[in-house]
């Protein structure tokens, strides 16, 4: 499956970030901590530069805290100030300014020596529907940015005040032009990250299925009654978990377009549990 879906302005954005960095003295990078890689752009390390990062794993209500705490680490070995957060709930976001401080340990010795007392400014990246704006707003408890559950709402740049202490650069969401890897456009499109008319429902379903059937086969089971083999194809299980719910169309088909929505659904809504779908030693 190869998913295209560069909107132009997208480029535009790619260029104003990189003119906008002389600005701040941060970039907060964040990320759907189900899927923490292909929720990243993959040139925002090289965009960013030198500049101290810090990385937001957000969305963590909806993701395996076992899997939170090992990416977590992943990225702070690699010189990142990383924290989680949860921002229906909060949780987390009272860490964000200590976790700016640390990335910028070094600027604010270099100022007190100086006797300066500048605020910090950090520049907020993030591809479409990560949570970026909901998350800004928590932050900095205002209604700024405008937040919108479809992908690449936010538009323009914004400042935002935190405190005496701390500004936020808000940009547009950033998505690259081509998903080189097809399974990084399957993750994206099962968080709901891309657009759903670019990619056939009931196939992104039935991936899904066979992904979670391998690493939370529990999950179907107390919440489809799905029990099956391990090589059980996921149109199988989808129809089987279609059969379960009594999603029958005339002639005791399974209704398979029904399930697969109600199954996309309750993924992204938690109602089927809290799941990550990449882990740091897929990577190796």
């Amino acid at each position: 499956m190869n998913i295209q879906w560069y909107p132009g302005h997208m480029t535009k954005t790619r260029r104003q970030i990189e003119a906008d960095l002389k600005l701040v003295d941060a970039v907060c990078e964040i990320v759907d901590a189900r899927i923490p890689i292909s929720s990243r752009n993959p040139d925002i390390d090289a965009i960013c530069g030198g500049k101290p990062r810090i990385l937001v794993l957000n969305r963590m209500d909806l993701a395996d805290p076992e899997a939170t705490k090992k990416w977590a680490a992943y990225f702070r070995e690699r010189g990142m100030s990383v924290i989680a957060t949860d921002c229906k709930s909060r949780r987390g976001i009272s860490d964000f300014t200590p976790a700016v401080r640390r990335a910028c340990a070094q600027k604010l010795e270099r100022d007190a020596k100086r006797g300066m007392n500048r605020p910090l400014r950090v520049m907020v990246v993030g591809i479409p529907n990560v949570g970026k704006s909901t998350l800004i707003n928590q932050i900095s408890g205002r209604k700024g940015a405008k937040a919108e559950n479809r992908p690449g709402v936010t538009r323009g740049k914004q400042w935002v005040s935190v405190d005496a202490g701390l500004q936020l650069l808000d940009t547009p969401g950033i998505l690259w032009p081509k998903f080189e890897d097809p399974k990084v456009g399957m993750m994206l499109a099962y968080t709901g990250a891309v657009k759903e008319n670019v990619i056939d429902l009931e196939e992104l379903a039935c991936f899904l299925m066979t992904l979670l059937h391998k690493h939370y086969p529990k999950a179907l089971l107390d919440r489809y009654q799905v029990e099956a083999p391990a090589d059980t194809p996921g149109w199988e299980l989808l129809e089987l978990a279609g059969r379960k719910r009594g999603y029958l169309v005339s002639g005791g088909e399974v209704n398979l377009e029904r399930m697969a929505r109600v199954l996309l659904d309750e993924f992204r809504g938690g109602k089927l549990g809290k799941f990550t779908l990449e882990m740091p030693e897929d990577l190796q």
